[in-house]
């Protein structure tokens, strides 16, 4: 019988992962990673109420429960990272670096020293050998769910060693009406949105809890004329409308930030050319398998929940048949060939210049 260490954050979506590993003949120990329990102004951090949750579901499943302490690791890999990016002018991905160093890192590591065979987490992936009998990562069957965008920079080393089973249910209706089957009783809980440490207190107020606020202009893209102030270039990304605070007058976005020079420049035309691209600059790309695949068309993702669109790939360039909406740097561009991710990049910052 195999050992599997599965990670039950106390979600809908673990709870049944673990589950399901039980039901499959699995020997299954379940650990909470506590990545943070730190309060935040405004927000009290929800972690032992979780914690609470995954206890009584492995109590149902009768399996032990362990509580591991991450918060050094996560501290260091992910918030100081999405502190460091947004301090310079970068919309980063926590979600895809937490994957990276913590859940498919520091998880599987611990784990396997302490004798695992295998690991398991309850997000939405699949996992096959492929003919060369080497792990591949696709994409779940629930296509609106599917975290592979979130899962690109995890490597066969460690997919060699992951279950994810929920990653073969059709719904997430579906995950939750198993989860009820099954007398879990967290069937009703909320879906997790944003970044998991920030919680309702928002973003904006995270940053300026965490970075200087500097007031600068809000500038339009168009005619360089000041239209209004800001507490901070870092606050703002490109595509974002709400929180400009210019009072009447057309919607803005925001077409590009500069934080040396603590400037936001805003356009009122949705058809502005700097909303627009058909290129796409990549930096650090990492391969699934470790190995480049080369240049070619294939199918690209530059938001979770986006529309797979197909690009040429060549080199550290995507190139587009049609226009797409511009990216914001430090955001992430997943690629893909069929169902099957074969990694992706960091968008770089590059752009139209105002006037």
């Amino acid at each position: 019988m195999a050992s599997v260490f599965c990670g039950l954050s106390g979600g809908v979506d673990s709870a049944l992962a673990c589950a399901l590993l039980v039901e499959q003949g699995y020997d299954v120990t379940a650990v909470y990673m506590r990545n943070w329990s730190q309060d935040l102004p405004g927000f009290r951090c929800p972690w032992a109420d979780d914690l609470a949750d995954a206890e009584r579901v492995a109590v149902t499943l009768g399996i032990d429960l362990e509580v591991w302490d991450c918060e050094r690791e996560y501290r260091a890999t992910v918030v100081d990272y999405l502190v460091d990016a947004y301090a310079r002018g970068l919309t980063p991905n926590p979600d895809v670096m937490c994957n990276q160093t913590i859940k498919f890192g520091t998880f599987l590591d611990r784990a396997l020293e302490r004798g695992a065979d295998l690991i398991a987490t309850g997000h939405y992936g699949r996992v096959r050998r492929g003919p060369d009998g080497r792990a591949r990562l696709l994409r779940a069957l629930d296509e609106h769910k599917d975290q592979t965008y979130f899962l690109w920079r995890v490597g066969e080393r460690a997919l060699e060693r992951t279950l994810l089973p929920v990653g073969e249910v059709k719904s997430k209706a579906r995950v939750r009406e198993m989860c009820a089957e099954r007398g879990l009783g967290v069937e009703a809980k909320p879906d997790s949105d944003g970044v998991c440490f920030i919680g309702p207190v928002g973003m904006r107020s995270f940053l300026l809890d965490s970075l200087e606020r500097r007031a600068g202009d809000i500038v339009e893209w168009e005619s360089g004329r000041v239209l209004g102030r800001h507490d901070g270039a870092f606050l703002f990304t490109v595509g974002q409308r709400k929180g400009l605070d210019l009072g009447g007058g057309p919607a803005r976005y925001v077409v590009s930030t500069d934080t040396e020079k603590n400037v936001v420049y805003v356009t009122s035309d949705r058809s502005c050319p700097a909303l627009w691209t058909r290129e796409i600059a990549l930096a650090d790309m990492r391969w699934v398998s470790g190995e480049d695949p080369g240049a070619g068309r294939y199918l690209v993702r530059t938001r979770h929940t986006g529309a797979l669109r197909e690009a040429e790939l060549d080199g550290e360039t995507l190139r587009f048949d049609e226009p797409v909406r511009t990216v914001a740097p430090g955001q992430s561009a997943v690629i893909y060939d069929g169902t099957r991710c074969l990694g992706g990049g960091i968008v770089s910052r590059s752009g139209h210049a105002p006037f």
